[in-house]
């Protein structure tokens, strides 16, 4: 049974990025050839996908924390919760790996260690997940220079970087559910 952050991913989160990718066809249609038109949806949908996978990093580190603070007496709830949400990274800043890792690493896991023994393909999906990051800073800072200075985005790499999202986010929900389980005695959802 996934977490109610999967299930807001699966159904919400992606709906909104199906509702970009309809608006790629509709610009640029379906068939092969350039599609000049699309660029700037391209640049959108890119941004989109990032915030809307951080938003669901965020989702299931706070889903954590509700479980982990629910077992806690109640007079220290409060300062528990204030604690591990303090200085979270993917608060202000960019799902960047690092600052995935660094955000549930404080709940007592190894996280991209345990993410990455679930399949050996995931070191490729984590790598194509700082790239989709990378081109979202370039994106809304407008310097292209880090991705290396062409500002030229296809749709078909936008899609390799939800494709491996996607498939991380489902990891990332096993490898929670697999700690939590193992921390707090019973599978969390």
């Amino acid at each position: 049974m996934p977490s109610n952050s999967l299930k807001h991913w699966q159904s919400v989160r992606c709906r909104a990025l199906d509702e970009i990718e309809n608006a790629h066809a509709t610009v640029g249609g379906t068939a092969r050839g350039r599609r000049y038109a699309t660029q700037q949806i391209n640049y959108a949908y890119a941004a989109l996908l990032s915030s809307h996978f951080q938003g669901f990093c965020r989702d299931l580190h706070s889903e954590c924390i509700d479980h982990i603070v629910a077992i806690t007496p109640s007079s220290v709830q409060a300062l528990l919760r204030i604690e591990l949400v303090w200085n979270r990274a993917l608060d202000k800043g960019n799902p960047q790996p690092s600052a995935i890792g660094s955000d549930f690493n404080r709940l007592g896991i190894q996280f991209w260690p345990s993410v990455l023994a679930q399949d050996n393909r995931n070191g490729r999906r984590q790598k194509r997940l700082k790239q989709m990051v990378d081109w979202r800073n370039a994106i809304t800072h407008q310097d292209f220079g880090p991705v290396g200075g062409d500002p030229t985005l296809h749709l078909a790499r936008v899609r390799l970087w939800r494709r491996a999202v996607t498939v991380l986010a489902n990891q990332f929900d096993q490898a929670m559910h697999d700690y939590m389980g193992s921390l707090l005695g019973s599978a969390p959802w």
